[in-house]
């Protein structure tokens, strides 16, 4: 099953759409308010990408309004680094939450308070089991839990030692506080689910003010209730968590009632996207940090060259329905290829270098000559790049015994070179391992511009670069994490041989104009692919990460013979 929507002149609304355009026509709401809320635990990765598309484009839509809201309930896991990583790229994604940006945190009185309403209810209890204990008593999917010994302890006694255990006199992980719901029901998060832990862990907003923490579980929906939330949109594996909200929400005096729909999450094909696994990548260096160009994560794409509009356009694409599938992730590099390829400007890059001596060329000269930015695009205009005597090609625009339909250089063959010269291979040098290190050309000065005046064609046109004036390079062609079918996925992933392979080339060489190129601005090399200046670049030696490939017909023809 693919998760990839049809497009059609008039894109048909999904139910979620559907659902708030009916809300606010029969006037159940007069306004929808959404919210991302995100767990200040790690980076954002493409998968959040489509709900954060979904919650502030439906906002956007119909009027409403969407917040940015971090789940801060666990300290123990939680950094402001992460927060700050996140506002960077929802903010760079081209999402604007104003000053609707909420913690979980903010309404920790609150949801303290809620906490002693259902034990005042007899709702709630203080349990003595430790973690392992009430996992035993919870029960399988097949079989009812039983109920705690603790379970039926006096109101009176479960709010003394809630009090307790608030005022830090209990040890980490010796009491709990669990909802008093159903050991036997059919939905395991219904079987009397923990409100509740001891913690004695520095919050980075609230400082050693608690010495417990609301759940996830019970701080969700009540925040979405205090929030004055309408529609809280979440993926399907919180469908079964969903009568867990409903039921804080009917035994709480919480000023709204959110309601819960839930989508099918992005699954990318060989692509982790389990937050958990994605810190073990950073945390056990498997990659450089969790913007490593390799990852999955918002920055990481970022950094390898992304562009905002592409990631948007791709998750466009996607169906928001309740059916489960997989995207190949051919199609988001389709999607990034399509934007780059109407944006992004040409210039001429090396990655392989060979040497070119144009033997009839005079020696000491150089010219300008024009180049066109981008060919489908005059408002881009066009550049100068210098041409010598000495230039550079790409290794594998050679062959000393080229086939039949090889239409790049070879001995006597004449090829155009882009913008400049058709230029004929007489020589091939070679070291002393029988290598081949250098060529020999002559020129035609009458095809300036890389055209013939008489008329004659050449099938080939390659891209170079002028020896005497090429900028030094190091380029990063990055490959996907995992090049298995399991996509990282079995528990052993971080053993796989090919995990996160990169090839570093050294001895690039580009066109002067890239010394001066910025890191956000992407750019094709020619021929070659699509390229950022990576941040780690010094100043007078630039390293590019390829954000993705161009399709290589050449690589189709020796695939087939």
């Amino acid at each position: 099953m693919n998760d990839i929507e049809e497009q059609s002149e008039e894109k048909q609304l999904d139910f979620i759409r559907e659902q708030i355009q009916a809300d606010l026509k029969s006037g159940k709401h007069d306004k929808i308010v959404t919210r991302f809320p995100p767990e200040p635990n790690g980076y954002l990765h493409i998968g959040h990408a489509k709900s954060i598309c979904l919650n502030f484009g439906v906002a956007d839509e119909f009027g409403g309004e969407c917040h940015l809201r971090f789940d801060d309930t666990n300290p123990a896991k939680e950094d402001q680094e992460f927060v700050d990583a996140i506002q960077r790229d929802v903010e760079w994604l081209g999402c604007d939450w104003g000053e609707k940006i909420y913690y979980a945190s903010d309404n920790f009185d609150q949801l303290y308070a809620y906490a002693e309403h259902l034990v005042e209810a007899g709702k709630a209890y203080v349990d003595d089991l430790n973690t392992e204990q009430i996992r035993e008593y919870r029960g399988t999917l097949t079989e009812p839990g039983k109920n705690s010994p603790y379970r039926d302890r006096a109101i009176e006694e479960n709010l003394d030692l809630l009090r307790r255990m608030k005022a830090g006199e209990f040890e980490d992980g010796s009491r709990v506080l669990r909802a008093k719901i159903d050991m036997a029901s059919g939905n395991i998060n219904l079987r009397d689910p923990v409100l509740y832990r001891i913690l004695r862990a520095p919050h980075p907003r609230t400082g050693d003010s608690w010495k417990i923490y609301p759940t996830y579980d019970f701080a969700h929906g009540q925040t979405d209730a205090i929030e004055g939330i309408t529609h809280s949109l979440c993926t399907l594996e919180f469908e079964d968590h969903r009568p867990l909200y409903d039921w804080f929400i009917e035994n709480l005096p919480v000023p709204s009632k959110p309601k819960q729909y839930e989508f099918s999450r992005l699954n990318l094909g060989n692509t982790v996207l389990s937050k958990r696994r994605l810190t073990q990548l950073v945390t056990e260096a498997k990659v450089s940090g969790w913007d490593d160009p390799r990852m999955p994560t918002v920055s990481g794409l970022r950094r390898r060259g992304v562009p905002p509009e592409a990631i948007r356009d791709f998750v466009s694409r996607l169906a928001i329905s309740k059916t489960e599938g997989v995207v190949e992730a051919a199609m988001l590099d389709h999607c990034i290829r399509d934007y780059l390829n109407e944006h992004a400007v040409r210039r001429m890059g090396v990655l392989r270098p060979l040497k070119v001596v144009i033997e009839n060329y005079p020696e000491g000269k150089s010219e300008e000559l024009i180049a066109v930015n981008h060919p489908g695009n005059e408002e881009a205009g066009t550049r100068m790049v210098p041409f010598s005597r000495e230039i550079y090609v790409e290794r594998d625009d050679f062959m000393e015994d080229p086939p039949k339909k090889f239409f790049r250089l070879g001995p006597g063959r004449e090829v155009r070179l882009r913008f400049a010269y058709f230029i004929t291979c007489t020589d091939v040098i070679k070291d002393e391992d029988g290598e081949v290190v250098e060529l020999r050309c002559t020129y035609d000065p009458e095809t300036r511009g890389g055209n013939a005046p008489d008329g004659r064609k050449v099938r080939g046109t390659i891209h170079w670069v002028s020896a005497d004036h090429a900028i030094p390079a190091d380029i990063n062609l990055y490959e996907p994490l995992f090049d298995d079918p399991d996509g990282g996925h079995s528990e052993n992933f971080l053993e796989n041989p090919n995990l996160g392979s990169v090839e570093h080339l050294t001895g690039c060489m580009v066109e002067p104009s890239m010394a001066n190129s910025t890191i956000e601005a992407t750019v094709q090399f020619e021929r070659t692919g699509y390229f950022s200046r990576d941040e780690d670049s010094d100043e007078g030696h630039p390293v590019f990460n390829r954000t993705v490939a161009l399709r290589d017909s050449w690589a189709k023809v020796r695939k087939k013979s």
